[in-house]
């Protein structure tokens, strides 16, 4: 009997013993699965917030690199179409393929710059900077300014946007008179809307066209600290 009974209490013991542990852990289990939860949660929306940034900046990179680009007017070489301190967007995509910086290099090419273009590109002698003028004439066009008019091919051409700082003086040298020069293959002659006060292919030649960056199309600030600043009239205007 004793036998038994001995038996009987160490499997109570036993089955108490399993079941005690039962009424506790559960709660203890709930609180860490919650703890787990809420780690797991905050990594997932900090590695979403991660993913979205990243993704943002890779598109934003490419759109700058191939497609769209900006750039601020620092000189008065293209008044009055351009004014210092204009914002400027740039189609990069308009006449092909160019792999950015430090390549700079054309990769496809399916267009060409056109006489009136307003484009900006690599200034040939110095390729840190980038210049931004009006196409006067492409390859094959011959092209000379006589008493401050420009013609190409022998006819005068009417620049509407076209300004002269001093009017009819005239100076000696390149600026007022110059040329017949031809556009070479592959080249362009450009000028700025400035005639008096730009320095363009009159004075340094010309331009490849593996240089041109592309063609400005559209101003999206613009602002004169020294008068009064934002030109408010100026946002979002086309540029011709």
């Amino acid at each position: 009997m004793r036998h038994g009974r001995y038996e009987v209490d160490m499997f109570r013991d036993k089955t108490q013993a399993e079941e005690a542990p039962g009424l506790v852990q559960p709660s203890l289990r709930t609180k860490d699965q919650l703890v787990l939860r809420t780690k797991g949660k905050q990594k997932s929306v900090a590695r979403e917030y991660a993913e979205a940034l990243v993704v943002a900046l890779l598109l934003a990179l490419f759109i700058r690199s191939f497609i769209v680009q900006a750039f601020k007017i620092p000189s008065g070489s293209m008044l009055p179409t351009l004014q210092i301190g204009d914002h400027i967007l740039v189609n990069k995509f308009l006449y092909g393929l160019r792999l950015p910086y430090p390549f700079e290099k054309v990769v496809m090419q399916w267009g060409q710059p056109h006489e009136g273009d307003v484009i900006v590109f690599v200034y040939p002698r110095d390729r840190s900077k980038d210049f931004i003028k009006r196409v006067i004439a492409v390859d094959g066009d011959s092209v000379e300014v006589r008493h401050k008019q420009v013609y190409v091919n022998g006819a005068k051409l009417m620049v509407p946007q076209a300004t002269f700082a001093d009017d009819d003086r005239e100076i000696p040298g390149l600026r007022d008179n110059f040329g017949p020069v031809t556009v070479p293959s592959h080249k362009l002659f450009v000028m700025g809307d400035n005639r008096d006060r730009s320095h363009d292919s009159r004075f340094w030649g010309f331009v490849d066209l593996d240089d041109v960056k592309g063609k400005a199309f559209l101003i999206y600030w613009s602002w004169d600290g020294e008068d009064r600043w934002v030109r408010w009239e100026r946002l979002g205007a086309l540029i011709h």
